[in-house]
């Protein structure tokens, strides 16, 4: 890190990498040794067993050089997306200047604005599995040229996502290198934003597929955690609507080569009252979730 902070306070060496990135850009072209890539596998911490792969972490170490290039192209997508305002504004992570207080306080706001009008809120969240390894290379490209970016960075990341190879660090264990034909590496500085507009094209579907089936419901998303929020005077009412919207998702979403994990699925109920009430249980099981 300390060499890291030398080369980053010299002139020269951030004007060579300034010019390396303009280069990749303008040929679209990324080179192959930025492409090779490890794979560290570290369990989470504080389970009961590791029978099932989601309870590792793979964590990516990436070219050094090469993560300082994909920061300077990320801060341009930023600055360019926000000038097309292609990102949806349900989109509150992977975005500069947007964090998880933003959303904190978006969904404050909505269940105090909710209270003045006696209305009850209630939020299903969830969460899509696996989703930086997930994210499909051909339908990310269509994005961004849906995007409207222009054809040098269209053309840059179609070689960016394409022959790229990585191999397993497990304990003692070495896998052989092997193809990696989808996902971005959650390593990267160029995954947040990636993922930001991956998924906006997939909240704009989803907000007219709402409106379309009549389904009164907001939805706040920060990178692959999602919100369903819904406000009503009845817990009845807004069951109804989280259940509608939650089917609506699952389907959208295998669409975009993602699935929702089920299990951490969860409701919670705000309401102004001081009384104890009784919470109608939330059904998910016809489309393949729990009674929560």
């Amino acid at each position: 890190m300390g060499h890291l902070k030398t080369i980053l306070k010299d002139d020269g060496c951030l004007s060579n990498i300034i010019s390396i990135t303009n280069t990749c850009i303008d040929l679209g072209f990324w080179p192959s040794h930025f492409k090779r890539f490890m794979m560290v596998v570290i369990p989470k911490p504080n389970k009961q067993s590791y029978d099932f792969p989601k309870l590792f972490r793979p964590i990516i170490l990436l070219n050094i050089l090469g993560k300082l290039i994909e920061k300077v192209i990320s801060e341009r997508l930023q600055f360019l997306t926000v000038s097309n305002n292609f990102i949806h504004p349900s989109q509150l992570g992977g975005l500069k200047f947007k964090s998880m207080t933003d959303m904190g306080m978006a969904l404050t706001h909505i269940i105090q604005s909710g209270w003045i009008k006696n209305f009850s809120t209630s939020t299903l969240t969830f969460d899509i599995m696996q989703f930086f390894p997930s994210l499909n290379h051909c339908l990310l490209t269509l994005i961004l040229k849906k995007a409207e970016f222009n054809n040098c960075i269209v053309s840059f990341f179609a070689n960016y996502l394409v022959d790229r190879k990585t191999n397993y660090f497990w304990n003692s264990f070495t896998s052989p290198l092997f193809d990696v034909n989808v996902g971005v590496g959650q390593g990267s500085a160029l995954s947040p934003i990636l993922s930001a507009l991956y998924l906006s094209l997939l909240l704009y579907i989803l907000e007219k597929c709402l409106k379309n089936l009549k389904i009164p419901i907001s939805i706040i998303l920060f990178v692959d955690d999602g919100l369903f929020i819904s406000q009503s005077r009845s817990f009845y009412i807004s069951n109804c609507h989280l259940f509608c919207s939650y089917n609506v998702i699952s389907n959208l979403l295998k669409k975009f080569s993602l699935i929702v994990e089920h299990s951490k699925t969860e409701v919670f109920h705000f309401n102004r009252s001081q009384d104890v009430f009784n919470l109608p249980p939330l059904n998910l099981s016809p489309i393949g979730g729990t009674i929560i």
